[in-house]
C-alpha cells in the first residue's frame, strides 16, 4: 500500500487548530460542509465520538460505509471518520475520480496491524507443506489492504461479522481447511457455531512462527485461526457477565463475535455490530440490556432508547482509542486542506493491491 505520492502526509496537527472552542470548531465545520456541497460526503464509523459523527452524511460499518462512499459518484472528497484500514478498502472500491481522507494518519487498528504482510506470507508456506492445497485463506474485513489483496490472491475471499457464517460455508466449500485472518475470536466463535468442535482447530501465532492450541490430529484440523485480536472486545470477560447477572437477573448480555469464545457462550446473544444496534431497537421498553462492545456506541444506544436500560458489559470504559483519535480538529483541518487546494492525508492503495483487494471483496458480494 502507497499513500498517494502528490500529498502532504502530515501527522501532527496544525496548532491553529488545537485551541480552537467547540462553537468555533462546529461553526468552521458546517460553514466547510457548505461550502464543498456535493464535492465531498463524510463517513462516519459506529464507534466514533458522537461530537465527530454528527457530521456524517452516512455511519455504518467499515464495508458498508466504503460501498456508500463510492455510490456517491458527484463526491471528489471522501472524508472517512475510522480508521486506516477502513479508508483503504473506501480508496479500494471508490471510482478513480475520488480521493480518500483520513483525517488522522495515527488512527489505526491493532488488530488489523496484527497481520503483517510479511508474516501471513512466511506462515503461509509453512501451512502449505504441513497441510499441502487443503486451504483457503479468508480474512475479516478489519485487516490491511495489503491483506485482502493476498486472500484474493490464493483464491479466498472477505468477510465481515454478519456474513461470517456464509463466507466460511463457501469456503469449506472449497476446500478442506480454512486459515482465517486477523481475528481469532470470530473466527473460532462462527465455527463452533457451525459446529464444528474446538479440537478440530488450531491457533497460528506469527511471533513463535508455530501452531498453539493444538487439541487433536493435524489431520483433523479444519480452522487455522490467526492470533490476532480486538483490543475493545478482548476486554469482555465471563466475570462479567456473572456479575451483571447476579446484580440483576433481568438483564440480557448481548456481545460483538470478536469477543472471547466463553464471553459468547455465556452471552445471551451475540452479532454484528448492525446486529446489536437492530436487537435493542426492537426490544419492548423497560428491557434491560449489559452491551459487549465499544463504549461510544453503548452510550449512544442508550442516549437514543432512554425507554432502555442500556449499559456497558464492562464496569470500566472500552473505548477504541484510535478511532478516538479522529476528533474535531482533525477534521477540521481536513476539511479546511480540500477547500485550499491542498487535501492532506489521501489514502491511496497501489494498482495492484487494490485489484487483489477487490478481487476478495467481490468473491464475498457474490456469496449467499
Amino acid at each position: 500500500m502507497a499513500l498517494e505520492s502528490l500529498a502532504p502526509i502530515q501527522d501532527l496537527l496544525p496548532e491553529a487548530y488545537r485551541n480552537l472552542s467547540s462553537q468555533e470548531l462546529d461553526e468552521r465545520i458546517n460553514k466547510a460542509k457548505a461550502t464543498l456541497g456535493k464535492d465531498l460526503v463524510i463517513l462516519g464509523h459506529h464507534y466514533q465520538r458522537d461530537d465527530v459523527i454528527q457530521y456524517a452524511d452516512f455511519r455504518g460499518d467499515s464495508l458498508k460505509l466504503a460501498r456508500f462512499g463510492a455510490d456517491q459518484k458527484e463526491a471528489n472528497y471522501i472524508i472517512f471518520c475510522g480508521v486506516h484500514f477502513m479508508a483503504e478498502t473506501a480508496d479500494t472500491l471508490a471510482a478513480d475520480h475520488q480521493k480518500v481522507i483520513l483525517p488522522d494518519l495515527k488512527a489505526g487498528c491493532s488488530m488489523a496491524d496484527m497481520a503483517e504482510i510479511d508474516e501471513v506470507e512466511e506462515a503461509w508456506e509453512v501451512l502449505q507443506k504441513q497441510f499441502g492445497d487443503t486451504i483457503i485463506p479468508v480474512t475479516y474485513v478489519n485487516s490491511s489492504a495489503a491483506i485482502k489483496a493476498f486472500v484474493g490472491r490464493h483464491g479466498g475471499t472477505t468477510c465481515t461479522s454478519s456474513n461470517a457464517h456464509g463466507v466460511l460455508t463457501w469456503a469449506f466449500q472449497q476446500k478442506k481447511r480454512i486459515l482465517f485472518l486477523p481475528d481469532q475470536h470470530l473466527g473460532r466463535n462462527t465455527a463452533y457455531q457451525m459446529g464444528i468442535p474446538l479440537e478440530q482447530m488450531v491457533v497460528w501465532s506469527p511471533q513463535a512462527a508455530d501452531f498453539e492450541e493444538v487439541k487433536g490430529s493435524f489431520d483433523n484440523v479444519k480452522m487455522i485461526l490467526w492470533k490476532g485480536h480486538c483490543s475493545v472486545h478482548q476486554k469482555f470477560t465471563a466475570a462479567q457477565i456473572e456479575q451483571v447477572r447476579k446484580r440483576d437477573p433481568e438483564m440480557k448480555v448481548i456481545v460483538h463475535p470478536e469477543c472471547s469464545f466463553d464471553v459468547v457462550q455465556q452471552a445471551d446473544f451475540n452479532g454484528s455490530t448492525e446486529y446489536i444496534i437492530k436487537t435493542i431497537a426492537a426490544a419492548p421498553a423497560g428491557s434491560k440490556w449489559a452491551v459487549g462492545t465499544e463504549v461510544n456506541l453503548v452510550q449512544r444506544l442508550a442516549n437514543e432508547y432512554p425507554e432502555k436500560k442500556i449499559i456497558l458489559l464492562s464496569t470500566t470504559m472500552c473505548p477504541c482509542l484510535t478511532m478516538n483519535r479522529i476528533d474535531r480538529p482533525h477534521l477540521l483541518w481536513a476539511l479546511d486542506s480540500i477547500i485550499q487546494g491542498d487535501p492532506i492525508n489521501i489514502i491511496r492503495v497501489d494498482e495492484e493491491t487494490a485489484y487483489w483487494s477487490k478481487v476478495a471483496l467481490d468473491r464475498m458480494l457474490v456469496i449467499k
